[in-house]
């Protein structure tokens, strides 16, 4: 640079009024054929998401074929009446698509992706997978077969195996949420095609069905594109399965799932509440979050920063399954993993951590820093139309109202200190917590026991 140039600063760019943002409310309608329809129109977002839920709950599976739902689920991608798996596969290639479908307590999902510029052939195949799947007897039998070799591998798992033992303890051997989500070796391979049809022929049909379509929908033309897709599957009009009421034993106890010489303990700690129809669930969200939520919570500040147990631990609460009629229920729970040697210690402390919030309470600056993490970032985790339509179809399963995400957020912003204290101090009573624990027995089970926080069993 010469001596004589002149450099030119501008102005550092200041930041504009934040804008107001509230979760996108749909518009509901129901299609000829009887099939549910929420829509959303994002503009910008050009992929646009396809969520459909379908009213074939895991309670509906018949006894003895644990898992049917799931290899149901993955089979409506594995051909047509007119198209093998293969074709299948290429033309949602063709497309830009991609095609996933589970099955969990409440019923199955099946999400599509697509740009929007070729969101007429994508939905011909949704719509053929839903109206007119093939099941063919190969295909099923790969699927089952793959659904073998995952579950050596999930048993191989301490937090799948801790997930396992903490249901099986909590709910009644007769309960569906008592047994794995995905089925059993011993229930799985049970499973062929012609049950893989019954489960379908029972509980998939459009009148019982819910689609959520959310995206930048101009200039599509999205009334006719759905009555020339989905509006071709029929189905008869049957109402979807009755849901049971959720009953658990939550007496304090500890369980521990031996794993001879494992380095580490998987902790899982839990007990179920009360769903998201409880007036009360914001202010566990916040409390809970508080607790455990993020790597400033509470638990984390302890066992990881100030001793070192722990590489991360969470509170949380996850809805096993809602109901308006208040039958539904949430597992709450804290998970993490420590060292075998201080699993006993660890434990402690946990214990020492809430025994302290419920004698002091929270501070409103861990509160003010939860709301901004919980209700701050919500925009972010909008961004795309996946993550709003699937939030919208979470509603629709737990049968809340589709401003119920939007209420939320306010009732978070509105949710005070003392209440969220209240709440997380409910939601974890130190002698009504179920803990279990993988990890070597011989090791940790004397010094869990002398921690008197309930009677320890060890199990292999």
């Amino acid at each position: 640079m010469s001596d004589t140039a002149t450099m030119t600063f501008h102005p550092q760019p200041q930041a504009g009024e934040p804008k107001p943002w509230a979760f996108p409310a749909p518009t509901r309608s129901t299609m000829a054929n009887g099939l549910t329809l929420l829509v959303c129109d994002r503009p910008g977002q050009q992929v646009v998401a396809v969520e459909v839920l379908l009213a074939a709950p895991l309670a509906a599976e018949p006894e003895g074929l644990d898992g049917v739902a799931t290899i149901m689920a993955r089979g409506l991608s594995e051909g047509t009446d007119t198209l093998t798996a293969e074709e299948f596969a290429a033309e949602l290639e063709r497309c830009g698509a991609t095609l996933d479908a589970h099955a969990d307590h409440p019923g199955v999902r099946v999400s599509l992706e697509v740009p929007a510029s070729r969101l007429d052939k994508a939905l011909g195949l949704l719509a053929d997978a839903l109206r007119v799947p093939a099941f063919p007897e190969d295909e099923v039998k790969r699927l089952v077969a793959n659904r073998l070799d995952e579950i050596p591998h999930e048993l191989a798992n301490p937090g799948r195996r801790a997930a396992m033992a903490l249901s099986k303890e909590l709910f009644p051997a007769e309960a569906r949420h008592s047994r794995p989500r995905l089925g059993t070796e011993e229930t799985v391979r049970r499973i062929d095609a012609d049950a893989v049809r019954a489960f379908y022929a029972a509980h998939v049909r459009p009148a019982t069905a819910t689609v959520a379509v959310v995206g930048d929908l101009d200039g599509v033309d999205l009334p006719a594109l759905l009555d020339a897709t989905l509006g071709t599957w029929t189905g008869s009009s049957a109402e979807p399965p009755a849901r049971t009421a959720i009953t658990s034993d939550d007496a304090a106890r500890v369980v521990v799932v031996d794993r001879p010489g494992s380095v580490q303990t998987q902790v899982l700690i839990g007990r179920t509440g009360p769903d998201r129809h409880n007036g009360l669930w914001a202010a566990q969200v916040l409390g809970t979050y508080c607790l455990g939520g993020t790597l400033t919570s509470r638990l984390d500040r302890v066992l990881r920063e100030e001793k070192g147990y722990t590489y991360g631990v969470r509170a949380f609460g996850q809805v096993l399954l809602s109901s308006a009629d208040g039958s539904g229920a949430a597992l709450l729970g804290i998970s993490g993993s420590v060292a075998t040697d201080v699993t006993g210690p660890a434990l402690a402390d946990t214990w020492r951590v809430i025994r302290e919030l419920a004698e002091g309470g929270l501070t409103d600056a861990e509160r003010d820093v939860a709301v901004q993490n919980l209700v701050g970032v919500a925009p972010l985790r909008y961004e795309t139309a996946a993550a709003v339509a699937d939030t919208l179809m979470d509603q629709v399963e737990q049968q809340l109202p589709d401003d119920y995400q939007a209420a939320l957020y306010a009732r978070l912003v509105e949710t005070g200190t003392v209440e969220a204290t209240a709440a997380v101090v409910s939601a974890f009573p130190l002698d009504r917590l179920v803990v279990v624990l993988v990890g070597d027995a011989s090791v940790i089970a004397e010094p869990v026991k002398e921690l008197g926080i309930g009677p320890v069993r060890v199990v292999s």
